[in-house]
């Protein structure tokens, strides 16, 4: 959102679970990213952080002006944040506690202020802790993979909808595509994804987009929409 407005930034990244520490020694009023300061003011989450920016830059908008679109982004915002973020996440944490060496391609270009080789070696217990967290367990995980095919099925309806998916992208658009890139970088989800409207909606707003994890779930966990097609 920074780079759609044309607002120079310096970006810091934190440990998952540790930033929850640095964020409080940072002054910010909460323990969630992501945060951001401009000019003296400390803003956290993707919808607030939208509305300061409008506020310092108002061209081009994030949030719409008209009231029933502003309704309809609202609404499609507030799921990509509620609904369809927490899965991605638990997706990655299950993965990541049963095998860590997929960290390694996420922290590409990293800015962890210590080795990206230790910060991997050492990630056990951060793994662990944001699983619990984020309550990655079985029975989340075969809950989110049997409702996965809706979700990317919703993204396609806003779409199709016009509710996100414009040439001018607004909040909803930044908060769902950054979800939908991180599940693309399951080798499991990828080909049902970017081919559709979803994933190149996804691959539009966020060009790069480190990481990578491979074939992770148990077949027989997942539902057939996620399968691969059968060899002709």
């Amino acid at each position: 959102m920074l780079e759609r407005k044309g607002i120079a930034y310096r970006r810091v990244d934190l440990l998952p679970v540790i930033a929850k520490g640095a964020l409080r020694a940072l002054r910010f009023p909460r323990a969630t990213v992501p945060a951001l300061t401009l000019d003296g003011r400390r803003v956290q989450g993707t919808r607030e952080i939208a509305e300061v920016l409008d506020e310092v830059r108002p061209e081009p908008p994030l949030v719409p002006r008209d009231p029933d679109r502003r309704a309809a982004v609202d609404a499609a915002e507030r799921w990509g944040d509620g609904v369809l973020q927490p899965a991605a996440r638990r997706f990655s944490w299950w993965a990541l506690r049963r095998d860590r060496a997929p960290l390694a391609s996420f922290s590409e270009g990293a800015r962890l202020g210590m080795p990206i080789g230790l910060a991997v070696k050492t990630a056990a217990p951060i793994v662990s802790v944001a699983a619990r967290l984020n309550g990655a367990d079985n029975a989340a995980l075969r809950a989110d993979l049997s409702a996965l095919p809706a979700l990317l099925d919703h993204v396609d309806e806003l779409i199709d909808e016009d509710v996100i998916g414009d040439d001018e992208p607004n909040v909803a658009d930044f908060q769902i595509a950054t979800s939908l890139r991180l599940l693309m970088c399951f080798d499991d989800f990828r080909p049902i994804i970017e081919n559709r409207p979803a994933g190149a909606l996804a691959i539009r707003l966020v060009t790069g987009f480190p990481g990578r994890i491979g074939p992770s779930f148990p077949a027989a966990w997942m539902p057939a929409e996620l399968l691969p097609a059968p060899a002709a």
